[in-house]
């Protein structure tokens, strides 16, 4: 009877935690195969997650083809996020389909609500597809905000508080995003002031937080931009005379060739909101600050 009653009043305790708001992955430490599964809607927060718990949790970020933003998940995926302890949530308008399923409203975490109110509108409407997603826009919120490494401090930080966890892996997490909140900061102060291009809407945040130039159409690393894309940046350049255009992979040989005789470099920046094939997101990210340096080449 005292082992029942044990058993009963730990599982009151767990409840109880997420009914107030968090979950201590520390209550599942007396059993390895049963920690909580952590679900989450892009691969930075995935990876923030899983620096912070470390093998206290179980992480899960499901592959996906394309941009994790514009991803349709299949019903046997909804219903594995929907069994999850913890899904963790971008917030600013990411992850599409978050508005057409049902969640459990207890066991999700906006990691940006903190910053809601620094979060940038999107007034740009413009339609275009790209991939296995489909048409979509970019109006609305720009979600890319770990592209401010401060924000992303942010997002990591409210991942922490959730999980109950030691200060020693996110404190470890947030030095090194800090250390290339730096290193960034001072590569784009070189370019203050210079007119930028971005090949797709998806570096407001890197623009606010660094003070860059940057003005972006909607091109896609892995297609040709047709003849009317050409015009419309003809048309930009003469009023924003950029010499350098950001990239979230390195785009086709003949669209950077035809860049290059305008007086265009090509220089890729990878938001890395899908796992890389190779590294991870601090290396990906040390990657582009190596790819900045070659502006000034």
């Amino acid at each position: 009877m005292k082992k029942i009653a044990s058993k009963i009043s730990y599982l009151a305790c767990v409840v109880m935690m997420i009914l107030a708001g968090f979950i201590s992955v520390n209550a599942f430490a007396g059993d390895t195969k049963n920690v909580p599964e952590v679900f989450t809607v892009n691969y930075p927060l995935a990876f923030f997650a899983e620096k912070i718990a470390g093998n206290q949790a179980k992480v899960v970020f499901p592959e996906i083809d394309g941009d994790p933003a514009f991803w349709n998940p299949s019903a046997a995926q909804i219903a594995d996020f929907q069994n999850a302890d913890l899904i963790l949530l971008n917030g600013a308008t990411y992850a599409k389909w978050l508005a057409k399923v049902s969640l459990p409203e207890s066991r999700m975490l906006d990691t940006s609500a903190n910053f809601r109110n620094r979060l940038i509108k999107v007034h740009d409407g413009k339609t275009h597809s790209h991939g296995p997603s489909g048409e979509h826009s970019h109006a609305g919120t720009a979600f890319t905000t770990w592209l401010d490494l401060t924000l992303a401090v942010e997002q990591a930080a409210a991942i922490k508080a959730k999980l109950n966890l030691s200060e020693s892996g996110f404190e470890n997490l947030k030095a090194e995003l800090l250390q290339l909140d730096k290193a960034w900061e001072t590569e784009f102060a070189q370019l203050s002031g210079r007119p930028l291009l971005g090949s797709h809407p998806v570096y407001q945040y890197l623009d606010r937080r660094y003070g860059l130039n940057l003005k972006s159409v909607h091109w896609e690393p892995d297609v040709a931009p047709d003849q009317d894309m050409w015009n419309e940046l003809k048309t930009l350049v003469k009023k924003h005379p950029a010499k350098v255009m950001l990239w979230e992979g390195e785009p086709l040989a003949e669209t950077k060739a035809l860049l290059t005789e305008m007086g265009i470099k090509s220089i890729v920046f990878d938001p890395c909101g899908n796992r890389p094939e190779k590294g991870d997101f601090l290396s990906t990210m040390n990657q582009n600050l190596q790819n900045l340096k070659m502006i000034q080449d």
